[in-house]
């Protein structure tokens, strides 16, 4: 999806498609990424005095001056290069200057007049941003000096790259989209701290470029929600909720016995039976809606039967298909990975959940672009718990969208702006 620049004045493209990794720099990564390190170091010394500067300009005449604008945007390009190579999502070795042209880059408009106001407060106004940043991990410009995150759910998909690009020679596509849109909101975050815009970042996976490419998968989520909340419904969500955590914790006991179960009924006739997989399918969607109500995702009080299509975040779950009698084995362990990525996108949903908490209750409607990234957050989870419940055998996909470009493969039969 093309946006236009004027839409977002910073913008992370990825331009190389190309998922090779070199076994060799990939072990290396750290060690060759050293000389990169103490570099951004050194620039964000100079940065942050220009950063400081740029802030007395706008303050004073309302716009940056175009050459202490480029020198801290070359900086958060360099930020955002070296973050990409050192989380393996791009292969080449960076470049030192910053300049435009790296696999994975940032795009940054010229300046423009920006609001005194908001400079004169942008690090406290920039304060939620940094801290979905930080969750999301990455690598961005904070008080000028450069920041890498190991942790996050861009740090967790980083580390699971590594052991990946080592085993095959290549990047996971949905682990690199990961990492990409972690350091697509990182350079937004950065960039609006360092006035290089008035934009406030915004989180909507949507707004990738280019959208990630999604295969086809048996469990897609659906979205149909409004995005009005009600202020009295949002201030006590969590009591209105009481209800569903004692309902939705019989069932998991239910829905435990059910998993074991069809572990065995798979592992002897390669299939789920059509009765468990609908139940099973149920407990999956019902979780999704009461997760998606919890964390303010979801606007309105959700059914307690888990039914498809009766809620605005819904899990859509296919019909059972054979699966693989060794994949059904060694389920448990294969789902550890998924596991890593869903713990750490669920720390995400809690920090959307808290900022959408009190947006909504502010505004009286939920940003779409954090009711999207909750409801990219609870598909991947809804994927995951399906993988282990033994609803698919097809493996969770990582990338933080709702829909995008297609693969090329066979389907399987059977108010304001947007911030955060």
């Amino acid at each position: 999806m093309a946006v236009a620049s004027q839409e977002r004045p910073i913008r992370l493209v990825v331009r190389d498609d190309n998922l090779g990794r070199s076994r060799l720099t990939v072990f290396f990564r750290l060690l060759l990424a050293i000389p990169h390190l103490v570099w951004l170091t050194l620039w964000g010394f100079a940065a942050n005095v220009v950063t400081f500067i740029l802030w007395l300009a706008i303050l004073i005449e309302g716009k940056a001056p175009k050459i202490l604008h480029d020198f801290v945007a070359g900086y958060l390009r360099y930020t955002t290069h070296v973050g990409a190579y050192l989380f393996l999502a791009a292969n080449p070795y960076p470049g030192f200057r910053g300049a435009p042209g790296y696999p994975v880059d940032v795009e940054i408009d010229p300046p423009e007049r920006q609001s005194r106001w908001a400079a004169l407060f942008r690090l406290v106004l920039a304060l939620p941003a940094f801290v979905l940043a930080a969750t999301l991990g990455g690598a961005f410009a904070l008080f000028g000096f450069g920041a890498l995150y190991f942790t996050g759910a861009g740090g967790t998909a980083a580390f699971l790259l590594w052991f990946a690009a080592l085993a095959l020679g290549k990047a996971p596509r949905g682990l690199r989209d990961l990492v990409a849109y972690s350091l697509s909101y990182a350079a937004q975050a950065g960039g609006y701290f360092l006035l290089l815009t008035d934009r406030y970042p915004s989180s909507d996976p949507t707004l990738m470029e280019p959208l990630p490419e999604l295969p086809n998968h048996p469990i897609r989520i659906a979205v149909t929600d409004e995005l009005e909340r009600s202020r009295l419904t949002v201030l006590f969500r969590l009591l209105l909720a009481i209800p569903h955590f004692a309902w939705l914790t019989l069932w998991s006991i239910a829905a435990f016995l059910a998993a074991v179960a069809a572990w065995f009924v798979a592992l002897v006739t390669g299939q789920v039976p059509l009765s468990l997989h609908r139940f099973l399918a149920a407990y999956i969607r019902y979780s999704t809606h009461v997760a998606a109500y919890v964390y303010v995702v979801g606007r309105k009080f959700p059914g307690f039967t888990g039914r498809e299509g009766s809620y605005g975040i819904d899990a859509q779950i296919e019909l059972p298909l054979r699966q693989s009698r060794v994949k059904t084995l060694f389920r448990i362990f294969l789902a550890f990975p998924a596991l890593l990525v869903a713990s750490a996108l669920g720390n995400v949903l809690f920090v959307v959940a808290i900022l959408g908490w009190w947006v909504s209750l502010v505004l009286g409607r939920l940003p779409e672009g954090l009711r999207n990234l909750g409801a990219s957050c609870l598909r991947y989870t809804a994927q995951t718990y399906a993988y282990l419940a033994l609803l698919t055998d097809r493996y969770p996909y990582a990338a933080p969208a709702l829909e995008g470009r297609a693969l090329l493969e066979p389907p399987q039969q059977p108010l304001p702006g947007d911030t955060f």
